[in-house]
């Protein structure tokens, strides 16, 4: 195969290929479905030279529209849409769907959840997401608290069929999947952390076993090899306030599980806020697919936040956005995306954890019609008024080095990205992004 041709889920296939060679290489996957955090990933992998992973994750897009209101043909066409804009090539675009399974309906019964998760799988893949995570590790109404692998594994190989059966109907290629059992919470943990206990070597190696075992009693031991990742806890997550760091002596030997395994890796989702050294490590221990998604959002809303402290500095009150103001108005009005998260009693407590917190509960309203409007106008106004350079100094002084040094362009809109940008830059050195793409294909 040249390199120079390669399908959208074969640079995927490049890069863990070249991995299980020995090559230090991996690849980011942006998890989240905003239109600034998307044109950010595209800025980031086209000054890299590299192609892009980015994921929808099942409660931002099913096909009943999700938080965003997209589907997944939606979210499709948005981030072609942005693509084009810029002028990133499509064809260096991957889309994978994240947690896709019942994990929308788990306070149905296990039978009506896994029906609503068939008719999710089948949408994504008809709208030729080439990456997809069989997630059927959350428990539904009548199933006990933790699931056996067995069962895990048969309900995941009951989507893998429908998703098979997809891509016969369609005549297109087939996509690549990612595993598990011990699969993070989607957006972070749900309760304040101590420590983390990586996966154990064991219990990863009975996954493994449970998986092929049932994908070859649906009879489609074939689709084995398109089998990717591996997801596992390597001992990383974040919380409302703290992070928990990669400890790279505490995998020891769970990171070779995978040495006999030409096809797969690791996995790890969570990785937000993990400091760089951490990511270059997680990569080199195999996990060479890092999940990224709320550390994207959060850089969107301090970048944001940031401006609309320029802008009470600029404007008088009448003609402000009011952006912090109405995004408080919003979550008081419609709680139930952070209410059972920030369960602090003191109101000052969960005030700071509905603005500012890792878990980034706040990344559920910017979709909200009033919040967005005041997005617009809070960019529109700075951009008519223009941004003093001391006042970028003041509040974002990474950006404001960049404007200096003549890499960046002082408006609204381009501090934004360039923020959430910096949230990516680590990720992008840590996997050795534009390793993929031979120089003259750039």
């Amino acid at each position: 195969m040249t390199r120079t041709t390669l399908h959208r889920t074969d640079w995927l296939a490049d890069t863990i290929r070249r991995h299980k060679a020995g090559a230090p290489v991996g690849v980011y996957s942006v998890c989240s479905a905003h239109p600034t955090v998307v044109q950010a990933a595209l800025a980031q992998a086209g000054a890299d030279g590299s192609y892009v992973l980015i994921e929808a994750t099942s409660n931002q897009v099913d096909q009943y529209g999700g938080y965003t209101g997209m589907r997944p043909a939606d979210f499709r066409e948005l981030v072609f849409g942005i693509a084009d804009a810029d002028g990133f090539p499509r064809d260096r675009v991957v889309l994978g769907g994240d947690h896709l399974g019942p994990n929308r309906w788990q306070h149905e019964p296990a039978e009506v959840a896994m029906g609503r998760a068939e008719v999710l799988i089948a949408e994504y893949v008809a709208a030729g997401y080439t990456k997809i995570h069989l997630d059927c590790s959350m428990s539904c109404a009548d199933d006990p608290a933790v699931l056996p692998d067995e069962v895990v594994a048969e309900r995941s190989a009951r989507l893998l069929r429908v998703a098979e059966d997809t891509v016969r109907r369609n005549g297109s290629d087939g996509p690549v999947y990612v595993i598990g059992t011990e699969v993070p919470v989607p957006g972070g943990a749900h309760e304040t952390l101590g420590a983390l206990t990586p996966t154990p070597a064991e219990r990863a190696r009975r996954t493994i076993a449970a998986h092929r075992a049932a994908f070859a009693a649906v009879g489609l031991a074939d689709v084995w090899p398109r089998v990717m990742a591996l997801v596992v806890q390597p001992g990383v997550e974040f919380d409302h306030l703290q992070v928990i760091d990669y400890q790279h002596g505490a995998t020891a030997n769970l990171r070779h599980v995978l040495d006999g395994e030409d096809h797969l890796v690791f996995e790890a989702h969570s990785t937000d806020y993990q400091r760089p050294e951490q990511l270059r490590e997680l990569v080199e221990d195999h996990w060479a697919v890092l999940k990224v998604g709320p550390g994207l959002t959060f850089a969107m809303r301090e970048a944001l936040f940031a401006l609309a402290m320029i802008e009470t500095e600029l404007l008088p009150r009448p003609a402000r956005s009011n952006l912090i103001e109405v995004v408080e108005r919003r979550m008081l009005a419609a709680p139930q995306y952070w209410q059972s998260y920030y369960t602090d009693p003191d109101p000052l407590a969960q005030r700071t954890a509905r603005r500012y917190s890792y878990s980034d509960r706040l990344r559920y309203y910017w979709a909200d019609d009033d919040v967005d409007a005041a997005r617009r106008t809070l960019l529109d106004n700075l951009d008519r008024v223009g941004i003093p350079l001391p006042l970028i100094s003041q509040y974002l002084p990474q950006q404001y080095d960049r404007i200096r040094a003549g890499e960046l362009a002082a408006t609204a809109q381009d501090l934004v990205v360039d923020r959430v940008r910096d949230a990516l830059r680590p990720y992008a050195r840590a996997c050795r992004a534009g390793a993929d793409i031979p120089e003259g294909d750039r």
